[in-house]
């Protein structure tokens, strides 16, 4: 049972920090995250296991994270405030050509990485051909182009 609550109680640390974190981590992995998650995965893995390794205890570990996470994709279909607390919303950063500078240093986001953004998906040169820019709750930035 001790494994049990060890690994729920990881699991919904480990959600907090990375949702605090911002969606800019998930869609951009520089070398300095990579490290970080590796890392996290180590202390992680002490954490839940202490002092058991056993194939049981992992077994039950992973058994419980899974669990979990199938928990809560349920809860977030049923209750989809839950959804927006859990995984956020999308973040419009860009409208009618203006940037909203305000949303964008709430995501740790800065006007180049929506032009890198827009040069990657539609070709687009200026901030002015773009209709909207929006931050996906997956990290990803979608751009809307200007018509005519």
């Amino acid at each position: 049972m001790d494994a049990v609550i060890r690994g729920l109680a990881i699991y919904f640390t480990l959600l907090v920090i990375i949702r605090l974190s911002g969606r800019r981590t998930l869609a951009q992995m520089t070398p300095f995250d990579l490290v970080i998650v590796l890392v996290i995965s180590e202390t992680t893995q002490q954490a839940m296991l202490g002092d058991d390794f056993s194939i049981t205890n992992a077994v039950l570990l992973i058994l419980t994270l899974f669990t979990t996470d199938i928990a809560l994709s349920y809860l977030k279909r049923w209750w989809p405030r839950a959804a927006h607390v859990i995984d956020g919303v999308p973040t419009i950063l860009v409208i009618d050509g203006v940037y909203d500078i305000s949303a964008l240093r709430g995501c740790r986001l800065d006007r180049e990485d929506v032009m890198e953004a827009a040069r990657s998906q539609e070709g687009i040169e200026s901030v002015k051909d773009i209709k909207f820019a929006i931050l996906e709750v997956s990290g990803a930035i979608s751009i809307v182009k200007k018509i005519g």
